[in-house]
C-alpha cells in the first residue's frame, strides 16, 4: 500500500511505515511545502496513495467533491507524532487495508476509529 504523508505530519513517520511495509513518502520530498491541499490530493489520486494527515481539510474534499479516491487516513489526537501513535496507526492500515485499496475515509484517535467508505455523497 503506497501512502503520502501530508505536510503537517513530520517525515519521521516514513522510516516507520517502510518498517511496517508500507510504500511510504512524504509530500515534502515530492511538492512545495506550501501546495494546496487539492494537489495533494491529485497527487494521491494520480498515484494510488492514500493521503496520511492530520488535516480536516481531506475529509472535506472528499464530501465536497463525491471522490471514491484517494483514501484518507486521518489521526485526530494532540500528539500525532510516531512515538505516540505509530503502533496504533499501522494496527489500524492493515485492519483496513482491504477498505483503503477500495475507496475509504477512515478517522482514528487514540481509542476509537471510524470507518466510511467513499463516495462520501450517495
Amino acid at each position: 500500500m503506497k501512502i503520502l504523508l501530508d505536510m503537517n505530519l513530520s517525515p519521521t513517520w516514513v522510516p516507520v511505515l517502510q518498517e511496517a511495509g508500507f510504500e511510504a513518502i512524504h509530500w515534502s520530498s515530492i511538492g512545495a511545502a506550501n501546495a494546496a491541499d487539492t494537489q495533494l490530493f491529485s497527487w494521491a489520486r494520480d498515484n494510488e496513495a492514500i493521503v496520511f494527515t492530520h488535516d480536516l481539510d481531506f475529509s472535506a474534499l472528499l464530501a465536497i467533491t463525491g471522490a471514491e479516491a484517494p483514501s484518507v487516513f486521518q489521526i485526530r489526537t494532540h500528539d500525532v507524532s510516531p512515538a505516540a501513535l505509530g503502533a496504533r496507526a499501522i494496527e489500524l492500515l492493515q485492519r483496513f487495508e482491504n477498505q483503503l485499496n477500495n475507496g475509504a475515509l477512515i478517522v482514528a484517535d487514540e481509542l476509537r476509529e471510524r470507518v466510511r467508505l467513499l463516495p462520501l455523497v450517495r
